[in-house]
């Protein structure tokens, strides 16, 4: 398949694209810094704080699908997940492509946006050490997250054939191979999942006849 993955330098989206090369897809990586992807890798340059569309709609087209692992790094980059979606979506609209994978988070189905202010308080599955750690989290992200919930607004409301990953805690450790999925909740009891193998649900989202327009969530 031809594949466009979105921030494939970052912890979760490096797993995607060596994956991704690993079975044989075509890919293309939109980054901020090119040079730091190998140079056998397909990268354009895009900066998602200010992205040129008409650049971004040409770097899409053609593709089978997109997987997006945009995401803030920092405080100061709070906003960057709904902002660059906002002209990702506008890019596939153009460039005519289809299906859109991104990476949320597990609480954010608990966090209210004025689109969507009735959210229920606690996510499906979700087990008491989780729903402790997401109040907690909800605090101290509360810019982050409230970033992630108007980033899946925009995702819902595309119009797109669109799939919303929202994992817990995320660790370094190797594969595990095996990992849990439910749709529209966390895996009952939860609370974390290695990069690789998120990168490797990701992955399956885009390229696996799987259900569309739905909320996955993943847990080891």
């Amino acid at each position: 398949m031809r594949l466009v993955i979105i921030a494939a330098t970052g912890a979760t989206g490096r797993h995607v694209l060596d994956q991704a090369l690993d079975a044989g897809h075509e890919v293309t990586a939109l980054v901020r810094s090119p040079g730091a992807l190998a140079a056998e890798v397909k990268a354009v340059r895009v900066d998602f704080a200010d992205p040129d569309p008409v650049a971004l709609a040409e770097a899409v087209r053609g593709a089978d699908a997109v997987v997006s692992a945009l995401g803030a790094t920092s405080k100061a980059e709070a906003g960057i997940a709904e902002a660059g979606t906002r002209a990702l979506v506008e890019a596939m609209r153009a460039g005519e492509v289809r299906r859109l994978v991104v990476l949320s988070a597990a609480p954010i189905g608990t966090v209210p946006t004025a689109a969507r202010p009735d959210k229920p308080r606690h996510e499906p599955g979700e087990g008491w050490f989780m729903r402790r750690v997401s109040g907690v989290l909800k605090r101290v992200l509360r810019e982050h997250y409230a970033d992630l919930a108007a980033m899946e607004d925009v995702v819902r409301d595309s119009g797109l054939d669109w799939t919303i990953v929202r994992p817990p805690r995320l660790t370094d450790k190797p594969a595990a191979g095996r990992y849990r999925t439910a749709v529209d909740g966390l895996p009952r009891g939860g609370w974390r999942i290695a990069r690789a193998d998120l990168g490797h649900a990701m992955l399956r989202a885009a390229t696996s006849p799987v259900p569309s327009r739905q909320v996955l969530g993943v847990a080891d």
